[in-house]
């Protein structure tokens, strides 16, 4: 039985609503992106939300808005993707990289530590989809001492009056905290729509905005909408109207908007996205189950201290496997044409930021999570059957393994 590891779920209903767009003569930047922006905004409860073309490009773009400025610094987690990190160093910030809890997460503590009158930004990230502790992170922003540490260099940073969250959400569409989706309990959250996530636009990306008074998320929405645009002042969509050609350019723009043909994908998903949710927490589920009775299984977080993923992946780990043993148990997956990965490799490990001067050895925990994690496959299309059978693949490759090692 061969089983990828995270195909696009799509339906008639993606398939039509791409080639509504596509027939309705009008395929970037529309009235699909709007939509999608809208539902977006239903569905978290944000104060409002902009398409982008990815994660990266609208994280750039909101740390410049920011007005980051050489050697200001952003704190991120060690364990994520290289996007993270990357999106810092396009926008002109240095990366402060610290280590992370049990729970795959941001370390609160390794973040205070790391708290500098440089601080400008924190950006934790929601691995696999279960999300940070957003209150508490919320909280540590707002303590006089941190906020008498903050050093505003930009009208941005003097508006806001200490150090900016924005979240990485990548993965955590749908997950909640407490009583509030991910997109709604943070300064700025950011969702990738990336082709493997759980609701897709190819590629691409949606922002989240809920800054605090005195800023104004709608108007702030408008601007950074112009932003994607080059900073110009009418959209192809207008221009292309008779008479509306004149246009002027009033900033120093980007060029990250979302295509409606890609926004089709993504606004036909998540019109349905609570069934969909559903079957992803129904295969984690099973995996659970399955796992609970294998002492060596450590069953990753899904639905604990009041907060609930998005059940984006299964990150499970196997307790006492060297990172060689663990290589060895993902090619004996593979041998039942099982896919599976791994996420993530911790930044430091990675050649760029090794030369940058980064060490895994300051992060030991992030070093521990990946040396023996594993991520299973969990979309819809993974009938209860296909579950079992990657179970018990899992199951035998670790017994293999085991023997090889005796």
């Amino acid at each position: 039985m061969k089983i990828p590891f995270s195909p696009p779920y799509v339906d008639d209903n993606v398939v039509n609503e791409v080639v509504d767009s596509l027939r309705s003569g009008w395929i970037t930047t529309g009235p699909k992106v709007k939509a999608l922006e809208s539902e977006v905004m239903r569905f978290t409860g944000s104060q409002a939300a902009l398409g982008v073309n990815s994660w990266t490009s609208g994280t750039i773009m909101m740390l410049r808005w920011l007005g980051l400025k050489t050697d200001d610094e952003v704190i991120i987690p060690a364990y994520t993707y290289c996007a993270t990190a990357m999106a810092v160093l396009w926008a002109g910030g240095k990366v402060v990289m610290v280590d992370s809890g049990d729970d795959f997460n941001i370390s609160i503590d390794a973040i205070r530590r790391a708290i500098t009158p440089r601080t400008k930004a924190i950006i934790p990230v929601d691995i696999a989809g279960y999300p940070c502790d957003y209150p508490a992170i919320m909280a540590l922003v707002e303590e006089p001492e941190v906020k008498r540490l903050f050093t505003p260099e930009s009208d941005v940073q003097q508006k806001l009056g200490r150090i900016l969250v924005l979240s990485d959400s990548a993965h955590s569409l749908g997950a909640w905290n407490g009583t509030r989706r991910t997109g709604a309990d943070t300064d700025i959250a950011i969702f990738s729509l990336h082709a493997v996530k759980n609701i897709t636009t190819a590629e691409g990306g949606i922002v989240c905005f809920n800054m605090p008074a005195p800023f104004d998320n709608s108007q702030l929405y408008k601007d950074m909408r112009l932003m994607t645009l080059n900073c110009q002042t009418k959209d192809a969509f207008t221009k292309s109207q008779a008479g509306g050609w004149r246009y002027d350019i009033v900033g120093k723009g980007m060029k990250v908007n979302m295509a409606d043909i890609n926004a089709a994908i993504g606004l036909a998903q998540i019109r349905q996205y609570d069934k969909l949710l559903a079957e992803r927490k129904r295969i984690f589920e099973r995996y659970n189950t399955a796992f609970a009775t294998c002492p060596w299984a450590i069953i990753p977080p899904s639905n604990t201290c009041g907060r609930e993923s998005s059940y984006h992946l299964y990150a499970l780990r196997v307790k006492g496997f060297t990172e060689a043993q663990r290589d060895a148990m993902i090619n004996e997956v593979a041998r039942s044409e099982v896919a599976v990965n791994v996420h993530f490799v911790p930044l430091p490990m990675l050649t760029y930021y090794k030369q940058l001067g980064y060490d895994i050895a300051d992060y030991p925990q992030a070093y521990h999570n990946y040396e023996h994690e594993i991520s299973l496959p969990v979309y819809p299309q993974l009938d209860n059957e296909k579950v079992d059978f990657v179970i018990k693949t899992v199951k035998a490759a670790y017994e293999t393994v085991c023997s090889e090692k005796g």
